[in-house]
Formats: C-alpha cells, sequence, structure tokens
C-alpha cells in the first residue's frame, strides 16, 4: 500500500466513492504508516486508532448500500492540539493542560467529521503556539523528516511532519503569526491562512478571543486538497461573532480560472536579510509567473515595522487567558512562554495604542499595494529549517539579525493586516530543504490566492518529491 502514501486527498476521496478503495484499506495503510514513522518524527502525540478503523469501516458499509457520503469521506486527519476534537486530550502543548479532554469538537472539527473525514489523532504544537518551531514539555520535538535534526517549523509542526512523512494528506493549522505558513514553507508542502473570520473559530479556554491576527487554515500535499478542504469548513457560525457569510463559490471549482496578465509585485527582502540559496529558489519560482504572461514588478518599498506591535497584541491575549494560572503552575510552564506571559503583564494601553497606530501604517501600506497590484510575492521565510530544539536564526549569511522577528519577517505582517497568504513550495536549498514562496492577495480573496497557487503548482510540480525517512 507504500504507493497510497503520497496520494493527495482528492485523489484518495474519489477512489474510495468509486469503491477502487476502502477506507478500511487505507485507515489500516495509515495506522502503518503512522507506526513506522511517528517515532522519528514525532508529528502525532495522541491517537484514537481503534475508533477511526471503526468509523472508517461504517463509511465503507454506507459506500456499499450507495447511500450520500461526503466529499472528504474515508479521509484520517490530524488535528492540531490548540483545537478540540472530542475524547482527545486538547494540552495546547503545556503540562498544565494534560488533562484537559474536551467534550465537543471544535466547529472546523466538526465540519470536517461532516464531509466524511475521519480524525486520527492529535498533532504536536509548541507551548500555546508560540514559537516558530515545534518542541514542548509534554512531547518533546518534532522533526522534519527532510532531515530530522531540523524542525518542521512551528506552531503547526506536527501537522506538517505529518503531511510530509506521509502519515496522513488533511491536517488541521492555525496561523497567529506564520503559524501554517512558517511550517509549510520548512516541509515543503502547501498551506494558507485565511482571512479572519473565513474559517469560524471559538473561545479558547472559555474566554473569547479578541485579537484578530490569528486564524485556522489547512496544511495539505497539493493545492487542489486545500481547496476542497476549505469548501467543507468555511461559512458563519454562531460561535464565532467574527465569522464570515458562506463565499457563495466552490474554491475547488475555481481554481482553473485564474485571470490572464495579471499585475503582480515581489519584493524580495522587507528590508531583512535572505538567505542566499533561498533567494535565488524563490526568484526561479517568481520567473514562473512571468513564465505564465503576467507582468511581475520587482518592488522596495519599505515596509512598516510592526514585530514588537504583534508580540505584544498575541502576549496580552495570553497573558489575560492564563494569568490566574501563573502563580499555581509556575513550575508546569515553558520558561521561554512563562517569560512571554509575565512581559505581557506589563503592557499598558499606551503600548496598545502604539500598536494600532503601527497596524494603521500597515494597513495603509498594503492599500497602495492592492491597488496597483493583483498579488504580492515575497519568500516566505527568510532560511531554510534551522534545529528541530531550536534557536531560531540569529544570523543569515554570516551576519546578525537587527531583531529577533526578522527569522520570520514575511508571516507575520499578514497576520497583522488581515489578508490571506499562501505557502507554495520554491525549490530546495544547497542542504536539499524545502524554501518557501509566498503569495499574498487582498482580504477575502482566498479564492486569487488558490488560483495562483494552483496555476504555479501545475507549472512547477512539487508533489512527486518527498523525503525518504
Amino acid at each position: 500500500m507504500s504507493e497510497l502514501y503520497w496520494k493527495p486527498a482528492h485523489e484518495l476521496a474519489a477512489m474510495i466513492r468509486r469503491r477502487e478503495l476502502k477506507a478500511a484499506e487505507l485507515m489500516a495503510a495509515t495506522i502503518a504508516r503512522l507506526e513506522k514513522v511517528n517515532p522519528k518524527v514525532n508529528a502525532f502525540v495522541a491517537l484514537r486508532a481503534d475508533h477511526a478503523m471503526d468509523e472508517a469501516r461504517a463509511i465503507d458499509e454506507k459506500i456499499g448500500r450507495r447511500e450520500e457520503v461526503g466529499p472528504l469521506a474515508g479521509l484520517p486527519f490530524g488535528v492540531k492540539d490548540l483545537e478540540d476534537a472530542a475524547g482527545l486530550p486538547t494540552t495546547f502543548g503545556s503540562k498544565p493542560f494534560k488533562n484537559n479532554i474536551p467534550a465537543a469538537d471544535s466547529v472546523q472539527v466538526s465540519r470536517l467529521k461532516a464531509a466524511g473525514a475521519i480524525v486520527l489523532g492529535k498533532t504536536n504544537a509548541p507551548e500555546f503556539g508560540y514559537t516558530a518551531f515545534t518542541k514542548n514539555l509534554l512531547f518533546g520535538p518534532t522533526r522534519n523528516p527532510w532531515n530530522l535534526e531540523r524542525t518542521p517549523g512551528g506552531s503547526s509542526g506536527g501537522s506538517s511532519a505529518a503531511i510530509s512523512s506521509g502519515i496522513v494528506s488533511l491536517a488541521t493549522g492555525s496561523d497567529g503569526g506564520g503559524s501554517v505558513r512558517i511550517p509549510a514553507c520548512y516541509v515543503g508542502c502547501f498551506g494558507i491562512k485565511s482571512s479572519n473570520g473565513r474559517i469560524p473559530s471559538e473561545a479558547t479556554l472559555k474566554m473569547l478571543q479578541w485579537n484578530d491576527t490569528s486564524v485556522l487554515g489547512p496544511l495539505t500535499r497539493t493545492v487542489r486538497d486545500a481547496a476542497t478542504y476549505l469548501d467543507a469548513v468555511v461559512g458563519y457560525h454562531p460561535a464565532d461573532p467574527n465569522s464570515l457569510p458562506h463565499p457563495g463559490i466552490s474554491y475547488a471549482a475555481m481554481l482553473d480560472r485564474l485571470p490572464k496578465k495579471l499585475r503582480i509585485a515581489f519584493h524580495p527582502d522587507f528590508g531583512a536579510i535572505v538567505q542566499t540559496d533561498v533567494a535565488r529558489e524563490v526568484a526561479k519560482a517568481v520567473d514562473v509567473f512571468k513564465g505564465l504572461g503576467h507582468e511581475v514588478t520587482v518592488i522596495e518599498d519599505r515596509v512598516p515595522d510592526v514585530g514588537r506591535d504583534w508580540q505584544r497584541l498575541g502576549g496580552t491575549q495570553g497573558y489575560a487567558m492564563l494569568q490566574d494560572m501563573v502563580e499555581e503552575h509556575r513550575e508546569d510552564f515553558g520558561r521561554g512562554y512563562l517569560a512571554g506571559l509575565e512581559a505581557a503583564a506589563r503592557i499598558t494601553w499606551k503600548h496598545y495604542g502604539a500598536a494600532y497606530r503601527h497596524r494603521q501604517e500597515l494597513n495603509e501600506w498594503c492599500q497602495r499595494i492592492f491597488e496597483r497590484y493583483d498579488l504580492l510575492l515575497t519568500p516566505t521565510l527568510p532560511t531554510e529549517a534551522f534545529p528541530a530544539k531550536g534557536p531560531m536564526p540569529r544570523e543569515i549569511n554570516g551576519k546578525p539579525l537587527r531583531d529577533p522577528m526578522d527569522a520570520v519577517a514575511f508571516t507575520f505582517p499578514f497576520n497583522m493586516s488581515g489578508h490571506p497568504a499562501a505557502s507554495v513550495r520554491a525549490g530546495l536549498t544547497d542542504a536539499g530543504l524545502p524554501a518557501g514562496l509566498q503569495i499574498v492577495a487582498e482580504r477575502y480573496r482566498e479564492d486569487l490566492v488558490l488560483q495562483a497557487s494552483y496555476a504555479y503548482e501545475q507549472a512547477r510540480p512539487w508533489n512527486n518529491k518527498w523525503p525518504e525517512i
């Protein structure tokens, strides 16, 4: 069954519906693959394998009776351990929550299940998703299948490792500063950060989230898989007061309708340092759009610096959510995360005012960009994957970073601005590790991001090359 490991989700689902493949056969192959590679990558940290197999058999029985099944019927998927799946612990990668077992699914998980997908288990994440690499005191580090000494990124690193090691073809992610795009870039899969409200979220630990920089999104092997995933999960839900109405379209049905002769801006560095071979591969990826007949313009516009503001907004929400637990569980929180919580306690409304003024500067910058261009291209990240246990890069090309946020210079601005953005594989570095190209469009234009990503993928396929573990 090894040929199943790398098949895209949409192909597997079609095979199951056509009765060419039983859902139980796929689940058995998935569990066998997990048992073989998960000890090496540490992608999954909690499993429901027996229940998943029972659900797969039930789908086969439905198909045998010619009953309707959903578009994702029979597909095993992983759920990031910052999100609820009923009966499995949601630990947030944090020791104080190791026994936190929710009674209900998140909105996103429940919609994926309604479309026929089957929860296999939970995927690893850093504590409350606070770093760009995946390591915590509960489960240890997750490793990159391309090189087990490197990170698959974070915070959706368990999900990206599960995709790129051939365990599952779908996994949930969330992105508060790049946490879908960073791991997609470092493992060479596809990930899209949606606009705020496109996929409904809900309260965390019984607190409604006010910080609108964090959104949900998929990690998949192909663009069509992500479009099919989005078709299953978008649309208003009363649990999320910011959730958007259904867009009224099928993203999967519109993939091949990219408009001709788009105006595309390419910003190569945002004023940050980019690893030389990463910059080389990204430039090759940008040239694909020229070859497709689009007008590509290199821009060097100064990008407003909102790195410290992003940290303050996210940190204060985390502190508000966990302040009552900090003293009681001080020894159980990771040192880095605890330090961030305590720093957030010193943030004042003066800092908030400055953050939102800087955010307005970024909004005006984006407005000017998308008045002139249909798409913006950047590197997804300035480096290849760094060591699995960290730390994040402190220098690039032998030059020290002016600011630690420069290690993720291209992702967090679009969490602050709210624009949809995706990462596609740009190529491989000299060390044989993936580099990523980021594709950004105007707010709520997930359709255009997906269409551009799909056109690029058709011109330069990546799904035929994955690492051997």
